[in-house]
């Protein structure tokens, strides 16, 4: 993801989501050297996004979106499958997320990848208010000698 590409991920997260991120939230992933993101990209045209952030050894996936077209496409898990590659880079302990309770394919989708509840966050989501599901996925790292 680039700077170059926010007018139409701000786009697309406000057609997805009922209480989409700012313009700046978005530069910040991409100017901040902690937070990053892919596009997937269709025809030349995004058709996806996903973005992380890493502090020390713990990583949080902190969007990701498809548009309505693509879904059940493969892009989620192309998205995700990246953002796995970047945290296991940084040797991440593991990978955070929140999820509406009400999202039910969202929460199947992490459960493919052993996402598992870590805990409930009480009213964390606006538009309409709602708790989030904080899910985790654990990596596992071969020990040297």
């Amino acid at each position: 993801m680039q700077l170059d590409d926010l007018d139409i991920v701000v786009a697309l997260e406000h057609e997805i989501f009922p209480d989409p991120w700012s313009y700046n939230a978005f530069k910040e992933q991409v100017e901040d050297e902690k937070w990053g993101g892919f596009v997937a990209l269709s025809d030349n045209q995004i058709i996806g996004y996903a973005c992380y952030y890493i502090a020390a050894t713990e990583s949080h996936l902190t969007n990701i979106a498809v548009t309505d077209d693509f879904r059940r496409k493969s892009v989620a898990k192309l998205l995700l499958d990246n953002i796995f590659k970047v945290v296991k880079e940084f040797q991440c302990e593991f990978l955070l997320l929140e999820v509406r309770p009400s999202n039910k394919s969202a929460i199947s989708f992490y459960e493919k990848y052993d996402f598992k509840l870590l805990y409930q966050r009480p009213r964390y989501y606006h538009n309409p208010i709602e708790d989030a599901l904080v899910m985790v996925h654990y990596f596992e790292y071969e020990m040297e000698d």
